[in-house]
């Protein structure tokens, strides 16, 4: 159970790592607005601005995070955003919410009594 825990943390972990630079963010943003038929390489470059190069260093974190796949067409990389991927990250985030902290001290203090 702590195993799958912590490979499912670690998980979490590298998405949000890989959505932590702001241009992966917004090659992350523009591949959720083109939808499930994604967008090509050479769409993203433009419509971002950033040098192909640059581009592909992003594209290369964003896959192995596991946050998109990319699928190639003839001489075209289409790059799709993996929604059931965002999905899981965003309810692993919430997943407790307002469950409350347990104090450490005061839960050892009463196991001591």
């Amino acid at each position: 159970m702590a195993s799958r825990k912590y490979a499912e943390e670690l998980k979490a972990a590298d998405a949000l790592a890989a959505l932590g630079s702001r241009t992966r963010l917004r090659v992350f943003k523009a591949l959720v607005r083109a939808g499930p038929q994604g967008a090509n390489v050479g769409t993203l470059q433009r419509h971002l601005d950033v040098p192909a190069t640059t581009l592909a260093h992003h594209l290369a974190m964003l896959s192995q995070a596991g946050l998109l796949s990319q699928q190639r067409l003839g001489r075209e990389v289409i790059c799709t955003a993996d929604y059931k991927a965002l999905n899981w990250v965003l309810e692993y985030v919430r997943a407790e919410c307002c469950e409350g902290i347990e104090d450490v001290a005061s839960e050892r203090a009463k196991a001591e009594a």
